[in-house]
C-alpha cells in the first residue's frame, strides 16, 4: 500500500493535469464544426454526362469519445483526492519538544494550520518592540513595566553681574558692564519608563518558536507516513452522472 506522502507528493501534479485536460475537452467540444462530417457523391442524369469527384469531410470529435476521456481524467483525480482526504482523517501525531509531549494525536491537516501559524507568529515576535540597550533598566513588578534609575541633572538661569571694565579715578567713575551668567536655579531628576521587552526575552521566544516549529514539521512528516488504502469514488459518481 501507499504512503500518505507519496499520495500527496502526486496529488498536486494530478490537480494541475486534470484541469489542463478538462479544460481543452471542454474548449473543444464548443467547436462545433469538429463534430461535423460530411460524404457527397455526384451522379449525372445522362450516361455520359460530366463527372465530379467525391467529396468528404471526415468528424474529428465525438461527444461519446470525449466524455469517455473526460471520465477517465476526473475519476483518477477523484479517487486519488479521496484516497487522501481518506488519510488525512486517519494521520495523526504527536508533537514533541525536548522529549515533552505538547499536544498528542494531532491530525495532520491541523498539524498544517499550525505551521503556517507559527510562521506568522515568529514574523510577530521578530518585530516586538526591545529595550533601548544604552539605557540601564529596571522591572518594577508593581506597576509591570520597566524604568530606569533616576537620574539628576542642572537646571539654570541666567542672572545678569556687573563687571568693571575701568576701575574708577578723580576724574571718572568706574566704566562697568552687565554680563548674563549661568548660575543653578535647581535640579531635574528624570526617570524613563518603557512598555517594551528585553532583547533576550525576545531571543528566546524566538528560539522557542523554532523548536516548536520543527517539532511540528517533524509530526507531519511522521503522520504523512502512514500507509493508506486506495479510495475509489470516481466511477461511482461518473456512472450516475453520465449512465453506466
Amino acid at each position: 500500500m501507499p504512503k500518505l506522502n507519496q499520495i500527496i507528493a502526486v496529488t498536486n501534479g494530478k490537480k494541475s493535469r486534470a484541469t489542463k485536460e478538462f479544460t481543452e475537452i471542454h474548449k473543444e467540444l464548443q467547436k462545433s464544426e469538429l463534430l461535423i462530417g460530411i460524404s457527397r457523391t455526384y451522379q449525372p442524369i445522362e450516361e455520359n454526362g460530366e463527372t465530379l469527384p467525391p467529396e468528404s469531410k471526415n468528424l474529428q470529435i465525438k461527444v461519446t469519445e470525449k466524455i469517455k476521456q473526460a471520465r477517465d481524467v476526473l475519476t483518477d483525480l477523484f479517487d486519488v483526492v479521496f484516497t487522501q482526504d481518506s488519510a488525512n482523517t486517519q494521520a495523526k501525531a504527536d508533537v514533541v519538544v525536548d522529549g515533552k509531549t505538547l499536544v498528542k494525536d494531532v491530525p495532520v491537516t491541523f498539524l498544517l494550520f499550525i505551521e503556517k501559524q507559527l510562521t506568522d507568529l515568529h514574523t510577530f515576535i521578530d518585530k516586538l518592540p526591545t529595550l533601548d540597550q544604552s539605557e540601564e533598566w529596571i522591572y518594577d513588578s508593581n506597576k509591570d513595566f520597566f524604568a530606569t534609575p533616576a537620574t539628576r541633572t542642572v537646571r539654570t538661569r541666567k542672572v545678569s553681574k556687573p563687571v568693571v571694565l575701568q576701575p574708577p579715578t578723580k576724574e571718572h567713575p568706574a566704566q562697568t558692564q552687565l554680563v548674563q551668567e549661568d548660575v543653578t536655579a535647581g535640579h531635574w531628576s528624570t526617570v524613563k519608563f518603557s512598555g517594551a521587552i528585553p532583547a533576550k526575552t525576545r531571543n528566546e521566544m524566538l528560539a522557542r518558536i523554532d523548536k516548536l516549529s520543527d517539532a511540528v514539521k517533524f509530526a507531519r512528516e511522521q503522520a504523512n507516513g502512514i500507509e493508506v488504502q486506495n479510495k475509489t469514488v470516481g466511477k461511482e459518481l461518473f456512472d450516475y452522472v453520465f449512465g453506466s
